[in-house]
């Protein structure tokens, strides 16, 4: 069995993450009002982007970076075309 494809991460446009992280991030009431930006990064043996949050209740903070760690573990940023 390969697993490098089973855990291989789904390629996403910057759009395509900020939807699925603003979704996930609504979905969690204390993370409603939450306010991020996408900063993209070179390319490490982890990940290529990373979320930067700013405007973060302090009880909420613990809740959104768990949703942002779960998130950059399944999605790649795709090479710009």
């Amino acid at each position: 069995m390969d697993f490098d494809q089973f855990y291989a991460k789904t390629p996403a446009t910057i759009d395509e993450i900020k939807w699925r992280v603003t979704r996930a991030l609504d979905r969690h009431p204390l993370c409603r009002n939450v306010e991020f930006d996408i900063v993209s990064m070179p390319r490490t043996g982890k990940s290529n982007w990373t979320i930067s949050l700013r405007s973060v209740a302090p009880d909420a903070l613990w809740e959104a970076s768990d949703i942002v760690a779960d998130i950059q573990e399944a999605y790649d940023l795709a090479a710009a075309a």
